[in-house]
């Protein structure tokens, strides 16, 4: 691997601003890499090297004229393929989408390249963000799943393809295949993105988010994707939350974790188990393991109740173009979703504010939630991308989520540790996660 895609985004941001390398000279390397490895972990849909070519040559002609750059300058980035981007196709994963190429870039698009970004290209995504596997596989073991939904930008990141992508989570999309694909996968505050020009699945839990190789990478392209969007009622108008320079500051006490098995504790795996067991007792005194109120134990099915009835809505289309030609799976769970009665849903959707509201008093005594990102290391197999029961409570209630790669199953996979901040308290999370990240890399 070139030692280019070795080195941490923060150092390629420093280098590419101060000309030490040129955008044209990462592209390249990308580029040749993708061609390296792509034939084994299948991350890419759409990648055409002569216009990312095109691009970093742009962008080195603005450096070198003086020009003003932007924040992610220079820095290339894959797009889940539920992303628009002009003239660029956006397949979302399925036949009935075949040669689509949208006429606008997506909110987030139109942020990348404003702050300077190079598009790489597409990355895999399952069929229409939910369950189907894609061609991706596991850049650790290509007999494992990537996970998904968000597989191929997971992996594109973890086989060292690109160093930052996006990715979308309805229920455990960003965070399950980080966990998988040993990378840094920071999924934000429900409304924090806005999802304009992106692939709607269940509007009231799908979010946009971002997989690095560090916190501060993560910290760093989120900082250019937050923001209001009048097309988008889940964002609001408020002050951008600054997360690049709160992930890099100092923590004013050592922070608190509290540590939640969650219902779905008894499904993990022995060595996330013992993984969490050694953790805890590193972490010491500044981490106690709490219980949730008996209401949580609801979560994980009002988030799916949700889910179905608004995915039947969503890609009711789609049935309409060609049943026929989606899977087995996403027949049937739109067949389930059209059962799901009014009153039901209705009544789901007041638990959100219900949740949140109980858990007030745990972020007034600790900084994050500290969980599994996933059951335990990536299954053997590509006819699943995993189980989710990690991750569903944290995106029903909307609250920002961030993996780390912190724990290896004996298999050699990496497994990820997730934390779960209070909801619109995006820097906070970040700011502990990246306290942990460093504290632990002292112990060792």
């Amino acid at each position: 691997m070139n030692q280019l895609l070795q080195l941490d985004v923060i150092e390629l941001r420093d280098r590419l601003a101060s000309g030490a390398v040129r955008a044209a000279e990462l592209a390249e390397a990308c580029l040749a890499e993708i061609e390296r490895r792509e034939p084994e972990v299948g991350a890419w849909s759409f990648l055409d090297g002569d216009y990312v070519m095109q691009q970093a040559k742009a962008l080195d002609e603005q450096r070198s004229r003086g020009r003003p750059i932007g924040p992610l300058h220079g820095l290339p980035v894959g797009l889940k393929d539920v992303i628009d981007t002009a003239g660029q196709p956006t397949e979302n994963g399925t036949p009935l989408d075949a040669g689509r190429r949208p006429g606008e870039d997506a909110f987030v698009v139109q942020r990348l390249k404003q702050d300077g970004a190079l598009i790489m290209g597409k990355t895999v995504t399952t069929e229409l963000m939910f369950r189907e596997p894609g061609k991706t596989r596991n850049p650790h073991n290509p007999a494992h799943t990537p996970g998904g939904s968000s597989s191929g930008s997971a992996a594109a990141v973890a086989a060292g393809m690109v160093p930052l992508a996006l990715g979308t989570q309805t229920v455990g999309s960003m965070i399950r295949p980080a966990s998988f694909c040993g990378v840094v996968g920071f999924k934000p505050t429900f409304g924090a993105i806005p999802r304009r020009g992106v692939l709607s699945q269940a509007p009231s839990l799908d979010t946009l988010g971002v997989f690095a190789g560090s916190v501060a990478g993560a910290a760093l392209i989120a900082d250019s994707l937050f923001g209001y969007d009048a097309a988008d009622p889940a964002t609001t108008l408020v002050a951008g939350p600054r997360l690049a320079e709160a992930a890099a500051a100092k923590p004013p006490v050592k922070p608190a974790f509290a540590f939640v098995k969650q219902p779905a504790w008894d499904s993990a795996a022995p060595e996330m188990q013992e993984g969490f067991a050694e953790l805890c007792e590193v972490l010491g005194g500044t981490c106690d393991e709490i219980d949730l109120p008996d209401e949580f134990s609801n979560a994980m099915p009002f988030c799916a109740l949700v889910q179905t009835a608004e995915l039947a809505k969503s890609f009711y289309h789609y049935e309409r173009r060609g049943r026929d030609q989606l899977s087995e799976d996403m027949q049937q769970t739109i067949d389930a979703g059209r059962r799901i009665l009014a009153h039901d849903y209705l009544a789901t959707l007041d638990w959100p504010r219900i949740l949140n509201g109980a858990l007030q008093a745990v972020f007034s005594r600790y900084d994050a939630i500290i969980t599994p990102a996933a059951p335990g290391p990536a299954p053997q197999g590509l006819g699943s991308t995993g189980d989710p029961s990690f991750n569903g409570t944290w995106t029903f209630c909307g609250m920002p989520a961030i993996s780390l790669p912190l724990l290896q199953a004996e298999n050699g996979l990496p497994m990820g540790v997730q934390l779960v901040g209070q909801r619109g308290n995006d820097g906070r999370l970040l700011r502990s996660a990246r306290w942990l990240v460093d504290f632990l890399a002292q112990a060792d």
